[in-house]
C-alpha cells in the first residue's frame, strides 16, 4: 500500500460549463450574439425558468440570433441549455434552475430524505461495525467533512479512538497506514466527490477495515467497495443541497453506538460532562 494519498480535485459533468462556452467563443459572436450572450449570463442562476422567446425579449433580439447563439456554444436548442444546467446542479453546484419552493415545501422535501437515510436497515450494521471497532476513522472533504467532524464529535461522547481525516495541513496516507481489521473507515462521499475518491475507497479496504460509505444517489457505483453503504438524498429546490438527511443520520448511528456499548458509554459520556464543568467549557 502506498504510504500517502492525495485526493485533489471534484468530480463535474462532462464538458464546459455554459459560461466557459461563451467566454470562449465571445470574440467569435456578433454584436447580436454578444448582447444575448450577456443576457444569458446575467440569468444563468434562473435561466432554466425562461422560454427561449423571453430571453430574446430581455435582450433585445430576434429569437433566430437567441438559437444561433445556442448553436455557437454547441447546443442544438435551448431544451439541451436547460439539461445542461440540470446536470451542474445535479452535480452538486448551487444554481437555481427551477423556481424553487416555500420553507414548508423544502421542510417536507427534507422529511422525505431523512425518512428515506433513516429507513434503511444496513443501519443495524454500520452501528454494530463503530460500536465494536478498535479505532474509528471519519474521513470526509468539503461538506462531507462537516458531517464527519458532527459524526465525530458524536461517537467521541460515547466510544474512544475516534480519529478524522484530513485534519488541517494533512493527507489522509499517515491515517490508512495504521488501520487493520479490528478499526473501522467512515468516507463522506457526497456529490462533487475530490478527484482519486475511490482510490481512497479502495486503499481504506486494502487495509482490512470496515468501510462505511455514507453518501448520495450519485456514489452508488462506489457501493460495492464499502462494506455497508448507507444513502443520504441531499438534492432540493433551493440552490444549494441539503444535509438534513446526513445530520439526521448521524444522530442515528450515534444513538445505536451508545445504546450497544452501553453502560461504558454512559459512563463515557459523564466523565465528558464531569470535565466539561471542571474546565469551564461550557454553560
Amino acid at each position: 500500500m502506498s504510504a500517502s494519498v492525495s485526493v485533489t480535485g471534484v468530480d463535474g459533468p462532462a464538458g464546459p460549463r455554459i459560461d466557459e462556452r461563451i467566454a470562449r467563443h465571445h470574440a467569435h459572436l456578433s454584436p447580436q450574439e454578444q448582447r444575448a450572450a450577456a443576457t444569458l449570463l446575467a440569468h444563468l442562476d434562473d435561466l432554466a425558468t425562461y422560454r427561449a422567446s423571453e430571453l430574446a425579449d430581455m435582450a433585445g433580439v430576434s429569437k433566430a440570433t437567441m438559437s444561433r447563439l445556442f448553436r455557437s456554444l454547441g447546443f442544438a436548442g435551448f431544451d439541451e441549455v436547460r439539461d445542461h444546467l440540470r446536470s451542474l446542479r445535479s452535480a452538486g453546484e448551487p444554481r437555481r434552475v427551477d423556481a424553487g419552493g416555500t420553507p414548508a415545501e423544502q421542510a417536507q422535501s427534507d422529511a422525505s430524505a431523512i425518512a428515506v437515510a433513516l429507513g434503511q436497515p444496513s443501519i443495524t450494521r454500520a452501528v454494530e461495525l463503530l460500536a465494536d471497532a478498535e479505532r474509528v476513522l471519519v474521513v470526509g472533504w468539503r461538506n462531507g467533512h462537516v458531517v464527519g467532524l458532527h459524526l465525530r464529535q458524536q461517537l467521541a461522547q460515547v466510544r474512544p479512538d475516534v480519529r478524522l481525516a484530513p485534519l488541517p495541513g494533512q493527507v489522509v496516507g499517515e491515517e490508512l497506514a495504521d488501520l487493520g481489521p479490528r478499526d473501522v473507515v467512515v468516507l463522506m462521499g457526497f456529490r462533487r466527490r475530490p478527484r482519486g475518491f475511490s482510490l481512497l475507497l479502495e486503499q481504506a479496504g486494502a487495509t482490512g477495515a470496515g468501510v462505511v460509505l455514507v453518501a448520495d444517489p450519485t456514489a452508488a457505483g462506489h457501493a460495492g467497495a464499502a462494506t455497508v453503504f448507507l444513502e443520504c438524498p441531499v438534492h432540493s429546490g433551493l440552490a444549494f443541497d441539503s444535509y438534513a438527511a446526513a445530520m439526521s443520520l448521524v444522530s442515528v448511528l450515534a444513538d445505536g453506538v451508545l445504546r450497544r456499548v452501553g453502560r461504558a458509554g454512559s459512563e463515557r459520556t459523564a466523565r465528558i460532562s464531569r470535565t466539561y464543568q471542571d474546565l469551564s467549557e461550557v454553560e
